[in-house]
């Protein structure tokens, strides 16, 4: 379940407990102990289990990368949509102009500022770090994996 701690620029980050204090240490922990292994029972089955254990983390962290790069990708389209909803006809050329950075950091704006943002990150080429810096009412996405 999505928490309801209040968001801003400071604390809209979220760490999912079960990945990131149980499965990744878990991986880790298991790589470095295949390691040891190695060191001291040097031979093919406990370098395999060190390359093993690395494929493993590899996939786990990959696992979770993807993941965020759907999520990505479904936010970029979601504010598209706000965008075109939201921006006169006049400014809607503009949604085009911005980077996928920009358009995932425009999540937090309200729809109030939104238009004003949006030139302004065309103009001034701002990072993702400067748009959600320059929102003054946050818009909180509690549904980030």
């Amino acid at each position: 379940m999505a928490e309801k701690s209040p968001q801003d620029l400071g604390h809209h980050a979220r760490f999912d407990p079960p990945f990131h204090f149980f499965v990744l240490p878990v991986f880790i922990a298991s790589w470095v102990t295949s390691v040891v292994v190695l060191v001291r029972h040097p031979g093919f089955y406990s370098a395999w289990g060190v390359v093993f254990a690395m494929a493993a983390l590899v996939a786990v962290t990959k696992i979770r990368t993807n993941a965020l790069k759907v999520q990505d990708r479904i936010i970029r389209l979601e504010e598209r949509l706000r965008l075109t909803a939201l921006l006169a006809e006049s400014e809607r050329s503009q949604i085009a102009k911005l980077s996928e950075d920009q358009l995932i950091g425009m999540r937090f704006a309200s729809d109030e500022e939104l238009a004003g943002l949006v030139q302004r990150a065309v103009s001034e080429n701002l990072s993702r770090r400067d748009i959600k810096k320059a929102v003054r009412s946050w818009r909180p996405d509690y549904w980030r994996v």
